[in-house]
């Protein structure tokens, strides 16, 4: 995996560097950032970690794209889904990019947070990220002079989103990843632009929307719950949404014909419905937008819906087994660097899975290989820690003179104030 990415390292330092880097990611350390990161590698300091992520010259972009095309190679079905979602990362300062109060799912209110979109593949061999964008809110945007000192591009303006989900999605469709459906949560589901460029793409999608999103059926406009009131009680049919942790997660599912608007892709006309998906033990109610190109089943809608959950396991591995929201970086191009290194470290874990599956399967009274037992074994067998005992004195030692150095920056500042 490392070798694919190696030509967007114009040195070989760098390109050394964020090998160790991605094993650091990879490794048993309680805490994953540039410290402990480059600790582990058996470096004097941390410096050659930071300069990596701030200032050395290699293009993660490029690093990215490969990573797409790692993924979509093991995981590729003309069938897939892409998921697109957001996560927040809860922070305490106010000088770290993108952060501000605002709702994050991560903590399900409003939050102190720096807020990311991510991009996932997910087809029936697995799931993987493959792209990730960092949510700017307006009040930075509009502050030249703070997004100067985070290190923000002058060409970059506000985006909402759906609209970075868009521009993610816009790439890997261009890149040729091979996907048929598009599924997210009410945030992308209530953008009539993300949706109206899926249609022109003739790319189907089954997108969450709220109780009062209107919809157009029998040429009126109706709230979704408004439609309830159509659905037969013979029409409602019990579907698994997929497989969960303790086994099928079943629901109650119906669906509506919606006006379908004159307009024509790739030579056939689309057609719009609202899923309506049924709690059966509590009766709880969630509706999703749909555009298919071509008659669907129900089941297959149904498939698609239950895809998203995907994005959530992959937020939960991501963050527990490579760091993903443990970075303590400020600036944008940091953001991005350890973002990508990250969910390229995650990408690994779940290949490596996938193919261990592929190559031997489990014995009987065996599970497969999973991305927390892989990254188990890749941590004791292969990313042991470099450094003896006179290493890990120094680095106690440097820690402690850095954490008074900034004590007593810290008292200045207070006394300096008025």
């Amino acid at each position: 995996m490392l070798g694919r990415v190696a030509g967007r390292f114009g040195r070989v330092e760098p390109r050394r560097r964020a090998k160790a880097f991605v094993y650091g990611l990879l490794a048993d350390l309680p805490r994953k950032n540039c410290w402990t990161i480059a600790e582990h590698a058996g470096d004097p300091n941390p410096d050659g970690m930071q300069h990596l992520l701030g200032r050395a010259v290699w293009d993660h972009d490029g690093v990215r794209d490969d990573l797409r095309d790692y993924v979509t190679e093991a995981l590729g079905d003309p069938e897939a889904v892409l998921v697109i979602d957001e996560t927040g990362d809860l922070k305490k300062g106010s000088q770290s990019v993108g952060v501000q109060r605002q709702y994050t799912g991560t903590a399900g209110r409003i939050e102190n947070a720096q807020v990311g979109v991510f991009l996932v593949y997910a087809s029936d061999a697995g799931h993987a990220m493959i792209d990730r964008e960092l949510y700017v809110p307006r009040g930075w945007i509009e502050d030249p002079d703070r997004c100067r000192a985070a290190g923000i591009p002058q060409e970059v303006g506000f985006a909402t989103k759906p609209a970075l989900a868009k521009a993610m999605l816009g790439r890997a469709l261009d890149a040729g990843v091979p996907a048929a459906w598009v599924t997210g949560d009410e945030v992308y589901g209530a953008d009539p632009d993300l949706r109206s460029e899926l249609e022109t793409r003739g790319v189907g999608y089954v997108l969450a929307v709220a109780c009062d999103h209107r919809v157009r059926a029998g040429g009126d406009s109706y709230r979704a719950d408004a439609l309830l009131r159509r659905v037969p009680a013979r029409a409602w049919q019990c579907v698994s949404a997929g497989r969960g942790a303790k086994g099928h997660r079943l629901y109650d599912w119906a669906f509506v014909r919606l006006d379908d608007r004159a307009s024509h892709v790739g030579g056939q006309a689309g057609q719009h419905w609202l899923l309506i998906r049924r709690n059966r033990t509590t009766g709880e109610l969630a509706f999703y937008r749909c555009w298919t190109p071509r008659p669907v089943l129900l089941a297959t809608l149904v498939r698609v819906a239950g895809r998203r959950w995907t994005i959530e396991e992959r937020f939960q591995t991501g963050k527990g087994l490579v760091g993903l929201d443990q970075h303590q970086v400020r600036r944008w191009r940091s953001w991005y660097r350890w973002t990508t290194l990250a969910i390229l470290a995650h990408a690994f874990l779940v290949v490596a899975a996938l193919a261990s599956q592929a190559r031997r399967p489990p014995s009987a009274g065996l599970i497969s290989l999973t991305c927390n037992e892989v990254q188990h074994l890749f941590a004791a067998l292969v990313t042991c820690p470099a450094g003896d005992l006179g290493h890990r004195l120094h680095w106690s030692v440097w820690r402690r003179r850095h954490q008074a150095r900034a004590r007593t920056c810290h008292y200045r500042r207070q006394a300096a104030r008025p």
